[in-house]
Parts: C-alpha cells; structure tokens; sequence
C-alpha cells in the first residue's frame, strides 16, 4: 500500500459517541450526515487534489464514518498503524470541537514527533486559542488553504523554516504561539482544483472505500456537490458563513467566484462516475445575470442530463426559471425563508414577502421543476412559539393552492446546536436578543459532551428560552408531519413512525431533564438511557429519506466509474 505524506482525518462531533448517552435529537434531520456529522466539508477533497497535483500523497480518511459503520473499530489501533509526515484535521464546523481535539490528542499521543495541522472556518476564529492546546503545532486559517497547506507540507518534509507561510498559525521549539498574516485570500477560485477523480483514484491507491465515503449513507444515496464561490452576498444574522463573517473573521472583503465553465466542468467529472444528484452550492445568480446565463448555456452544451439541486437565495421569476428548463432537464430548488412570519425573516436579514415566495414557487413549478423543497428554521430573532406554529398553518394553504403538483415538500428544524461563531448575531447577541451560555472553545468543547440537545445549545433568546425552542421544535415537526401526510407528500406509515419517534423524543427529553435536575450530567442512570437515546436522535422529527431524490446506489454506479478509468476520457465542451 502507497505512504501518504499527509493524512486528513474527519472527527465525529462527540468523539465519546459509542460510550455516551447522548439525545440528538432533530439536530442533523434535515442535511444528509447523521447527529455525530460525520460528513467531511469538501475542502478535504479540494486540498487532497491539490496536493496530490503538486507532488504531496495525500488520504483521506473519514474515521467518524469508521466509527459509525463498525462498532468494534479500533480508533487507536487504527491510527497507530498509520505513517505520514503530518496529519490534518478538520475543525470547520463548531460541532466537531470535542471530536476534533480528541482525535488530535490521540493522535498526538500515539505520533509524538509527527505534526498535527487543524484547519477549518471554526479553527480560524478560535485559532489563538486553538494553538494553546498541546496537542496542535500549526492551525492554517481561511477559507482557501489548499496554498497555505502545500508550502506547509514542504517546508515539513524539508525541515524549514515556517514562518513566512501566510495564514499560518504556528508554535516554535518553546512552545510560543506565532500568527503569521493572513495574506493569502484568492480573489477567484478558478485555481482550486476539484478533481473528481482523486476520491476514486484514492480509493484504489489505499484500498480503503469506508474511509472515503463521505457519510454513513453515501453508498445507498451517493449525492454530491459543487462550489460556486467562497464568500456570500448576503447577511443572515445567524450564519458564520455571511458576507459580514467573512469580511470580519475571515479576511475576505469580496466573493470568490469558480467560472461557470470549470463549475460544469465539475459536474461533468462527477457525472462521469456517478449517477446521483448534483448539488450547486449558492445561488448561481449572487455574482449577476452574466454568470448565471453563462452557467446555463454551459449546462446546455455539455448536455449533462443527471439530476441537478440549485439553491436560491432570494426570490426569483418566470425569466430565470424559463432558462433553468430549457438548459437543465431534471432539476429542483432548496430554498430557506427561514420563516413565514416577514417581520422575523426581514430583522434575520431577508427581506422579501411572503407573496414573493409563493411567486416564486409557482413560476419554478410552472418550468419544469421536478421539486421545491422549503426550510425553516427555530431560534431566529423576534421568533416566538406562536410565530413558529404558525409556519405551520401558512405552510397549509400553500400546499393546498399547489396540491396538484404535489412537489412542493416543507422542513422544519431547529438552529442547533451553535449559533455559528463569527456570525453578526455571536458577535453583537445584545443587539439581536440573543443570551449565549458558551463563547470560547472549550467552553463549545464541553458543552458537546451534554445528554442533549437542548444543553447543547449555545444560546436562548429574548422572545424563546431553550425549553420553549425544545417543545416549538417538536410542536412543529408534528403539525408539518401531519400537513404532509394529509397531502399525500409522505405514506401514513412514513407519518406514523414520524409522529411516534416525535413524541418518544419529547419523553424521552422528560426523562434526561429529572435525572439532570437531581443528579447532574454524569449520572450513571443516563447509560440506561443510550439505547432509546440512539434510536431516537434520527428522522425524530422527519424522516431523513424525505429529502432524498431518486438515485441509483453506489454499487449501481460501479460499471459506470470503471468505464471512466477505462477509458481515460473526459467529457469536453466549450473551447
């Protein structure tokens, strides 16, 4: 088997997973990865492909995933069989912050020698305090690193001086933290390299596909993505990927874009392997009506045919749904308002009406779009229990002006388990109502080690205490249950096991308050809880195969991808 030079390891939320009883609850419902998030970000594959391109061995190796699949596995063991001139692991988003630094620590104490490299939009803003612990020599921050990453890797494996490396945090001999400048921030992301092709490649080259795939269910629901930038447009007072938490944590002043031809270009290359939804991440309109006319035209003459997932951020009309028809011929749109109460959605920082997402629905429906899912999300400022049932009751007549089409599908989850560091809302919680219970690190760090949910959550607001987004979180999982239900979206059988793993949660929450109340977290009673605590921490508040789009399997797709390596041929269009 071929020696990487560096390995990139991927941490479950909770390293203590398999020995704690933990209720999740319906904190990971609503995205693909189950609650310990085992889905790595994909700049794991953008850095590996890139390395590999200049001459650094790079694997992946998804140990979350590992934990999940088999019980039995041996993290420790596992690792210490490993050998490479670094490690990295990703603290991108804040739930890994216990997983992440465990797994560091293990690492370290099995690699004494070796370094340890952490990376990632949460590394970045806590990376002063990052370095301090003893088991992190180097934090690369930003939102690019795949530059600042390859100079690091050299100058490691030729034993030189690091201290020129931009966006490098660092520790010299005596244990003194340095924070070179953060200089490096691409204006364009037409240099990042996504090739398709290195997962497969890495696959065969460490024969090792349960390290790669990027979650529990990937075989089964073998769905991708592309990036059409890095930086947002916009201002969402919760998200710590915002236009203001990039420029004031991030360093970057303005949206990096990826060309409309290297974007399809991407999804060319993973059509080319696997026939399974496409995801497009951010709305190919933020850079203007140039760049998303040019990615369409483009989708047109590459012909890519497979399923195509665009997200919109704003409202849109019969003009740009008219030209996603004619160039895309199976697609569909996620969309989050966020809220249907205007008041809470325009002071989170979206100010369109109600009427404009209703058009909006109806004009995507009206041209061809095979599906219109809709988010909502708990825990936005000004939003009270009432405001949340009363998406609900919106959300009723909606369904019923589209029933005909019955493609209109509406989710519901909590914001949980953070409000995203850096986000306007951390940054100024006063100003928006907000009450944090953590802020540093560590104190993220040990807050991930609670029985549930709702200890986990970072904050409370002024208008919902952590109890009431509790019960609104489940009050209005059951009314959306039932409203899909009532319009043939979902079976009765998919509803009633829905409605009873809800109502299991909620007693189940009960259950893990009184033994907290009289006995503390660490109770030995909260073991007898494990087993239902498991079984009830996924789709407890919709089943998790809502969200799916008809794909075939991994292992449907294998005589596919070995045409691809058979062949050696790329799909070309454009010049």
């Amino acid at each position: 088997m071929a020696k990487p030079d560096l390995i990139l390891l991927h941490a479950p939320s909770n390293y203590d997973f398999r020995e704690r009883a933990i209720m999740y609850g319906p904190i990971s419902d609503v995205i693909p990865s189950t609650p310990i998030f085992e889905m790595y970000p994909i700049g794991l594959v953008s850095i590996g492909a890139y390395l590999e391109k200049n001459g650094i061995h790079t694997r992946i190796v998804n140990i979350a995933n590992r934990m999940l699949k088999d019980k039995r596995f041996n993290v420790e063991r596992f690792l210490g069989k490993l050998s490479a001139a670094a490690f990295g692991i990703d603290l991108h988003w804040l739930p890994h912050a216990h997983g992440s630094l465990e797994l560091a620590r293990i690492v370290k104490e099995l690699h004494p020698s070796t370094p340890v490299i952490m990376g990632g939009l949460s590394s970045t803003y806590f990376h002063k305090e990052l370095i301090a612990y003893p088991q992190v020599d180097y934090v690369v921050r930003g939102d690019s690193t795949e530059e600042p990453m390859l100079q690091l890797m050299k100058r490691i494996k030729a034993g030189e001086p690091v201290d020129d490396i931009p966006n490098l945090s660092w520790k010299d001999k005596n244990g003194v933290a340095h924070h070179n400048p953060m200089t490096w921030v691409p204006a364009s992301l037409d240099a990042m390299l996504l090739d398709y092709s290195y997962p497969v490649k890495s696959v065969l080259k460490y024969r090792d596909l349960v390290s790669m795939t990027p979650f529990r269910n990937w075989m089964d629901y073998p769905i991708t993505c592309v990036v059409t930038c890095r930086g947002c447009n916009y201002e969402c007072a919760t998200c710590g990927g915002s236009r203001y938490a990039y420029k004031n944590s991030f360093g970057r002043e303005k949206i990096a874009f990826r060309s409309p031809k290297l974007l399809v270009k991407d999804i060319v290359s993973i059509q080319r392997y696997l026939n399974g939804p496409v995801f497009v991440v951010g709305d190919i309109r933020q850079q203007g009506e140039d760049y998303a006319d040019e990615f369409l035209w483009t989708m047109n003459y590459a012909k890519v045919s497979g399923p195509i997932i665009l997200e919109l951020f704003s409202p849109a009309g019969d003009d740009f749904f008219r030209k996603v028809h004619k160039t895309i011929p199976n697609y569909n749109i996620q969309w989050s308002p966020d809220s249907t109460d205007e008041e809470v959605r325009r002071v989170f920082g979206k100010g369109y009406s109600n009427r404009e997402i209703e058009s909006t629905i109806q004009s995507a429906l009206e041209n061809g779009c095979k599906r219109f899912d809709l988010f909502f999300m708990i825990g936005l400022p000004r939003q009270t229990y009432g405001s949340v049932m009363q998406d609900a009751a919106y959300l009723r007549g909606l369904l019923k002006e589209f029933e005909r089409q019955n493609k209109l599908f509406p989710f519901i989850s909590p914001l949980a388990p953070f409000v995203d560091p850096g986000s306007k809302v951390f940054e100024n919680p006063d100003k928006y109502g907000y009450k944090f219970f953590y802020r540093t690190l560590e104190e993220h760090r040990q807050a991930l080690k609670s029985p549930s949910w709702k200890y986990m959550l970072n904050y409370e607001t002024g208008w919902m205490s952590r109890d009431e987004i509790v019960a609104s979180t489940y009050d209005a999982a059951l009314a959306f249950n039932r409203l899909k239900m009532e319009q043939g979206l979902i079976t009765r059988e998919v509803s009633e096991g829905v409605e009873a793993r809800a109502r299991g949660a909620i007693n189940l929450m009960k259950a893990i308050d009184k033994i907290v109340s009289e006995n503390g977290f660490d109770s030995k009673e909260m073991m007898s809880l494990k087993e239902e605590a498991d079984a009830l921490s996924s789709s407890s508040i919709c089943q998790k195969k809502e969200l799916h789009w008809p794909s075939a399997s991994f292992m449907r797709n294998a005589p596919r991808i070995v045409w691809a390596f058979a062949t050696g041929s790329e799909h070309r269009y454009g010049a």
